[in-house]
């Protein structure tokens, strides 16, 4: 197994995850942001499991392409030697059912939630059509992938592109049980993938924010909190333990201001506004100077 495409989180969830810290967010961005963060833990449970993988197969995480002027995503894409794989990764939770005569999934309170399984033959489809439009035949299969160990799908029919929790292991060694072996053409068509996704997905959607509103002050790396203690050289969470180097989190916080604000210069004072005084300006601007680019003089110095 080679992994040529690591998982990374997306600027929406980075983004989202910053201002549900900092500020107040309304119900539905509040449940967007909760179903992003999940989402993304659940493909990071399956990537745990595809790392161990000892075929030669090749690995493509988090995959976001277009063709004929339509976007899909692939949450994980495999190449074998003769087919591809495309794996749709869901993290749900609790009892739901398949409805077949609406075709749709349902929570067990009778709410409908989007169908994986269109997701996943759109996804095919348009894979398909891409591949061949690069000059690339592959057969392409795809499947549903539940990482969650407490999820239940009732109805669910036999031949159904679905792999369920207690199903994982046994899948995993199908794949290792695969006959593959790679060439160059493999690699090139996995290359022509990659090159061709898109860092920015059209469906981001970010509420409404301004400098004014996020709330400022040093955050913990794991836990998000505000408690945050100066102890020598290092910061430590009074409420989760966490501990970091002083200079990290300054780099993280300043990491955080290019995020969300990429038109505002990052300046002494905007770092120790940020960090809401904690760090001295002498300390904010050498770790600027050793990490960033400085540019102007004095009073009109800023880093990129």
């Amino acid at each position: 197994m080679q992994l040529l495409k690591q998982r990374t989180e997306s600027i929406e969830l980075l983004v989202m995850r910053i201002l549900n810290t900092r500020m107040e967010l309304f119900l539905q961005d509040k449940r967007r942001y909760l179903n992003l963060e999940k989402g993304y833990q659940g493909e990071v449970i399956f990537d745990k499991l595809t790392v161990k993988l000892e075929s030669d197969l090749y690995i493509i995480n988090d995959l976001s392409l277009k063709v004929n002027n339509q976007v899909f995503q692939i949450d994980t894409l495999i190449i074998s030697q003769e087919t591809i794989f495309t794996m749709e990764v869901k993290n749900y939770e609790g009892n739901h059912y398949y409805d077949s005569k609406k075709d749709g999934f349902f929570t067990i309170s009778n709410n409908e939630i989007k169908n994986p399984l269109d997701q996943l033959k759109s996804s095919k489809f348009l894979l398909r059509q891409l591949l061949q439009n690069i000059g690339k035949q592959f057969p392409v299969e795809g499947y549903v992938v539940f990482v969650y160990l407490e999820f239940t799908l009732y109805e669910a029919r036999v031949n159904m592109p679905i792999i369920f929790p207690t199903q994982l292991n046994s899948f995993m060694k199908k794949l290792n049980q695969l006959s593959s072996k790679l060439n160059g053409r493999h690699l090139k068509v996995a290359e022509q993938l990659i090159s061709v996704h898109r860092n920015i997905s059209p469906y981001t959607r970010l509420p409404p924010y301004t400098y004014e509103r996020v709330k400022k002050g040093l955050t913990c790396a794991l836990c998000y909190s505000f408690s945050i203690n100066i102890k020598g050289n290092k910061c430590v969470c009074s409420q989760c333990g966490h501990e970091e180097k002083v200079e990290f989190t300054m780099l993280r916080n300043i990491g955080e201001i290019k995020l969300l604000f990429p038109d505002r210069k990052v300046t002494t004072s905007a770092v120790y506004e940020w960090c809401n005084g904690v760090f001295p300006k002498k300390m904010v601007r050498r770790v600027l100077k050793a990490n960033f680019i400085s540019i102007g003089e004095r009073h009109l110095r800023y880093f990129e």
